[in-house]
């Protein structure tokens, strides 16, 4: 795995992104009440301050959890909520651990179907069925990882030439989209439900 992904927006975050499965996962993992970039720019943050080049799941999975909750609150915190997130991101690298030998790449690498892809990933530590179909796309639209079937296991998310979220995202343009995007979702869901009332 090495592309070039633009979702820190940042060179030096992005090419870690784009060559590490562990830092997209956990970028994934924290991209939830918080702008995208900051979330994606998380996995480099965390690895400087762990002072390595990379994310490794056995380090992590073995880090006293205070202390890196501690790490991930130093100023600037890699998340709205550091304590809650680094406890997460401790359990996804225990889980890795623990069915894939640490390697974030296993999840994806022999695997035969979207669906079976998409079970894998909604089996992780915080991947609801949103963020799994999401990260799924991902894969298949910037990371080069199609089994058979993908698009349709990523539901909307997975359709060619949309603008829904982060697997959509390949510079300032199509973030710029995106955005847009969501904030028609959120003003539809506002008015559906003020009419509801």
């Amino acid at each position: 795995m090495d592309v070039t992904l633009h979702l820190a927006q940042d060179p030096e975050a992005d090419a870690l992104l784009g060559r590490s499965p562990l830092a997209a996962l956990t970028g994934m993992l924290l991209d939830q009440q918080i702008p995208m970039e900051w979330a994606f720019k998380g996995p480099a943050t965390i690895a400087q301050r762990m002072g390595a080049d990379d994310l490794h799941a056995h380090d992590i999975a073995a880090h006293d959890p205070e202390a890196f909750a501690a790490l991930l609150s130093e100023k600037p915190a890699v998340h709205r909520y550091p304590g809650s997130m680094a406890g997460r991101i401790q359990q996804l690298c225990q889980y890795l651990v623990e069915h894939y030998d640490g390697d974030a790449e296993a999840l994806w690498k022999d695997v035969d179907s979207g669906t079976e892809l998409l079970k894998r990933l909604q089996d992780l530590p915080g991947f609801g069925k949103q963020k799994a179909q999401i990260f799924l796309a991902l894969l298949g639209k910037q990371l080069g990882v199609q089994p058979t079937g993908w698009r349709e296991a990523a539901g909307a998310y997975g359709e060619a030439k949309s603008f829904r979220s982060v697997a959509d995202i390949t510079g300032p343009e199509s973030l710029a989209k995106v955005r847009a995007h969501k904030q028609e979702m959120k003003a539809a869901a506002k008015a559906a439900k003020a009419a509801g009332k």
